[in-house]
């Protein structure tokens, strides 16, 4: 009985031992995989700031994705469930109560939302400033957002109402569009309900949110039953689906945290889904004959001061359009997901505009292309450029060890640009 019991308990520190050993080895692989991806596949230039930061934060997401293919091979849960669990619940800095904000979740029209009113008294109404989440229309949350707008709320003493749309691929454009252009109705209605004066009201966002900013300021300025929309504040915005040649996307194709071919998934994912269509979208395949030559008025880039081509820019050569591709990514042209080629009768309309640009940044010259279309129709434009920026660096500005300076000037910049208002 006694051999039987250590026979039983060997067996145990056995199978334990394999368990651990089995555990350290994947791993171990886990991280030499993430290193191999990283060091093979991006390319960091000199003057990007804290490049071993950026690979270790990199790092971190291409671990995230690698555990998240394996999850979804196995059955237990999906890539993109995983990613969105990992950045808006484990990454994420939601803080808890705040003894100078008001925090409340609420529903506009449907549409989650983080509501966040400053405490302290105002003799008047304050602002309102709606935020739009980046993460490419399939990731980001208002908790992955929570520390930035808490940050603004505070320092601005602004309300900042942060709004959870739908994402994709579970839901297409133009859902997004929707709950944001919904959401802002909602707020605008019922501002008096929050103490902010409807005529002082900010829209802004990032990456993707960026664009949908840029959307909504664009609707909203045929809306004669509101007040116009005060201010637009367009954080390294992604805003036309046409030309992937841009100097930008050239030179940067590789840095972290947003490849090129990246940012073409993402639209791609956001119209339809039809991710097969990359190159062919890349390629310039997509875009009939006629609008090249209208949109290169906008898009060319002659139209990108040459202090941002000094990296090395080859202007691409014209290439025949396929129809089929064309039919299937139509709605890339629609000014609700490229805002740049809205009509100059629209443009003119719109409100001050702050537009942050990064210089490592593939998005970096549509910011430029449509700060110049603003300036061309006597549009106010403030412009912030991070010399030593990549895209997404804001989301950094207080992760401890991995912050970044810059990003922390940035968003106090934006916050004494609306402090204006």
């Amino acid at each position: 009985t006694v051999q039987h019991s250590n026979l039983k308990m060997d067996l145990g520190f056995a199978v334990l031992f394999i368990g651990i050993a089995a555990l350290i080895s994947a791993f171990l692989l886990l991280i030499l995989g993430v290193a191999y991806s990283e060091f093979t596949n991006s390319e960091i230039p000199p003057g990007v700031a804290h490049p071993g930061r950026l690979r270790l934060i990199h790092g971190l997401l291409i671990g995230i994705a690698i555990v998240g293919k394996i999850m979804e091979k196995m059955g237990t849960w999906s890539q993109v469930g995983f990613g969105r669990y990992m950045r808006d619940h484990v990454f994420a800095r939601k803080g808890g109560e705040d003894t100078q904000l008001i925090i409340k979740d609420l529903q506009f029209e449907g549409v989650p939302v983080r509501a966040y009113q400053p405490k302290t008294p105002n003799a008047g109404k304050r602002r309102g400033v709606m935020f739009f989440h980046g993460g490419g229309w399939m990731f980001g949350s208002i908790n992955s957002y929570d520390s930035f707008c808490r940050y603004v709320a505070k320092e601005t003493e602004s309300v900042v109402v942060s709004v959870e749309y739908h994402l994709s691929p579970e839901h297409r454009y133009p859902i997004q569009f929707e709950d944001c252009l919904n959401s802002t109705l909602h707020f605008v209605n019922s501002s008096e309900n929050y103490g902010v004066d409807d005529a002082r009201i900010i829209i802004s966002g990032d990456s993707a949110g960026g664009n949908l900013a840029a959307a909504v300021c664009q609707r909203l300025v045929s809306r004669t039953d509101l007040n116009p929309v005060c201010a637009q504040i367009l954080i390294y915005p992604g805003l036309q689906a046409v030309d992937f040649k841009l100097p930008s996307y050239v030179q940067n194709h590789s840095v972290p945290i947003l490849y090129r071919l990246r940012a073409i998934f993402y639209f791609l994912h956001y119209i339809n889904g039809e991710v097969t269509l990359m190159e062919d979208v890349l390629a310039g395949h997509h875009v009939p004959v006629e609008m090249k030559i209208k949109y290169r008025k906008w898009l060319g880039p002659d139209n990108i001061p040459e202090e941002f081509k000094t990296r090395g820019f080859t202007p691409s050569v014209a290439t025949a359009h396929d129809e089929e591709v064309y039919e299937l990514v139509q709605e890339a042209f629609e000014p609700t997901v490229s805002p740049l080629l809205a009509e100059d009768a629209t443009i003119r309309k719109l409100p001050h505009a702050y537009i942050l640009t990064c210089e490592y940044d593939v998005l970096r010259d549509d910011g430029l292309l449509y700060k110049k279309r603003l300036e061309d129709n006597d549009v106010p434009v403030t412009w912030y450029h991070i010399k030593d920026g990549f895209h997404g660096i804001l989301s950094y500005f207080d992760w401890g060890f991995l912050s970044f300076p810059s990003a922390k000037t940035a968003i106090d910049d934006i916050v004494s640009f609306i402090k204006t208002i």
